[in-house]
């Protein structure tokens, strides 16, 4: 999804069966990845966090985005077989100020490591059961009715910690120049989407051959 179709009206309107890029893997290319057609460079390399002799992966997504929530179950796979020199992040992404309660909904869950329980839940919520939690009141709802303590979690969500985290997201986002979602930065250098690389499918194939050369250095 492009930046200017970000809306949450949009985004609760449309099916991700509407959008033939999200393709299957006997889609993908069979030729290596091209700077400039499948993959950008960026112009100024951005910091990452992953430490020496790691490479780092960025997944920039937002929940209400029908292509993050056809992408997330291939992305989930993927993550979990990652090596262990690649440190693999989510950054949900906040293009105005309507995305900030998702965005803190995010590194809440993140905090009280619930994020594992409750991520795949929370798209679900979305695009199956038509809670669009846009708004602080319903997201702290939805909370309640999954079993966590919502002070404890109204907490976190309002905390310092959270805050910053939302706006080194939005930075990251920035840095990279994200245009749409969902999207991949490697190793502060690399940004890939599936417009570039023509399919979600073969965006994960480009990822991994921007790792294999960030190792090279």
């Amino acid at each position: 999804m492009k930046r200017r179709e970000f809306s949450l009206a949009a985004a609760a309107a449309v099916s991700a069966s509407a959008f033939p890029f999200l393709a299957t893997p006997a889609l993908a290319q069979a030729t290596a990845p091209k700077e400039g057609k499948d993959y950008a460079k960026l112009s100024k390399p951005v910091a990452t966090t992953a430490g020496p002799g790691k490479v780092e992966v960025l997944e920039f997504f937002w929940y209400s985005c029908p292509h993050c929530n056809a992408f997330e179950p291939a992305f989930a796979a993927w993550k979990s077989a990652a090596p262990a020199d690649v440190v693999v992040q989510r950054v949900p992404v906040g293009f105005n100020a309507s995305f900030i309660p998702q965005q803190k909904l995010y590194y809440a869950l993140l905090a009280m490591n619930k994020l594992d329980e409750l991520h795949t839940k929370v798209f679900r919520a979305i695009h199956v059961e038509r809670n669009r939690l846009a708004k602080d009141e319903d997201i702290f709802a939805w909370i309640g009715q999954q079993g966590v303590d919502v002070n404890k979690f109204k907490e976190s969500y309002n905390s310092f910690t959270v805050s910053n985290q939302v706006r080194k997201a939005t930075q990251l986002q920035q840095d990279y120049n994200v245009e749409g979602v969902p999207s991949i930065g490697v190793a502060g250098r690399y940004y890939t989407d599936g417009t570039m690389a023509g399919n979600m499918a073969n965006v994960l194939r480009v990822t991994d051959h921007l790792i294999a050369v960030s190792r090279k250095g």
